[in-house]
């Protein structure tokens, strides 16, 4: 069995390792390609062989081959890897944003690798394949973002993140001086969507994040409703709310 090991653009990948493993997994035979590329192994016999490719700043590859009576050619290109540096910040103040959490992720959705972002809101992947990756970034107390990425095919690709501050609002719904369970909690903008949705617990509170600032209306059920208008600005804001039955 003869080929060459190729990377992108038809590069030839010197000192790649070619290992030809049985199906059941035992090792037949291992051969490093030569500077063109170029590599040869013997295989057995006839049948099904699985071709191990790895190789330095690139991503393994494992393909299954048939041999048969005569000598096999068998090309195999490898994917190169890149890497990814980043920073996250904040959005309003421009500080860096430590513990973030930042999920990598390809076209399809599965994800790649992840990472937490440093004291100083730096981040990095090593071995990702290039093309585009989508970043999900979410930290304490500000806004999930997620966000696409180029990954170039050579060296390092950079970017800098910047998270917007989530305002939170948080309270307790009480009828007749005590806690009110199980009451519907509705947040409405000021364009009356329906933002978000809680339902309260034995001690009658209710709690919202990730939050635009700005104008809403906020809406209990339990006893007869009640709506109160609010502004939230930056950070966390608290709202309680009485109901009670007219004439109480």
């Amino acid at each position: 069995m003869v080929g060459r090991v190729r990377g992108a653009e038809d590069v030839p990948v010197a000192r790649a390792a070619v290992t030809l493993i049985s199906l059941g997994g035992r090792q037949l035979g291992r051969a490093m390609s030569r500077p063109d590329g170029s590599y040869r192994l013997d295989a057995p016999g006839v049948g099904s062989y699985v071709l191990i490719a790895s190789a330095d700043g690139y991503r393994p590859q494992a393909s299954t081959v048939v041999v048969g009576g005569a000598p096999l050619s068998y090309d195999i290109l490898l994917s190169g890897t890149s890497g990814l540096l980043g920073t996250v910040r904040s959005a309003d103040t421009k500080e860096p944003v430590g513990g973030a959490l930042v999920v990598a992720a390809d076209v399809r959705g599965e994800v790649i690798d992840t990472g937490v972002s440093a004291a100083d809101g730096t981040f990095g992947f090593t071995a990702l394949v290039p093309g585009q990756v989508t970043l999900a970034v979410t930290a304490a107390g500000y806004r999930p973002l997620a966000l696409p990425v180029e990954v170039v095919t050579h060296g390092v690709t950079r970017t800098e993140i910047e998270l917007a501050s989530g305002s939170r609002l948080q309270g307790v719904v009480t009828a007749a001086g005590r806690p009110l369970n199980d009451a519907r909690v509705t947040l409405v903008d000021a364009a009356g969507n329906v933002v978000a949705t809680a339902t309260t617990g034995e001690d009658g509170a209710y709690g919202f994040t990730d939050l635009d600032g700005g104008e809403y209306t906020i809406m209990a059920t339990g006893y007869p409703p009640r709506a109160d208008h609010l502004t939230l600005g930056s950070g966390a804001d608290g709202h309680d709310i009485e109901l009670s039955h007219p004439g109480e």
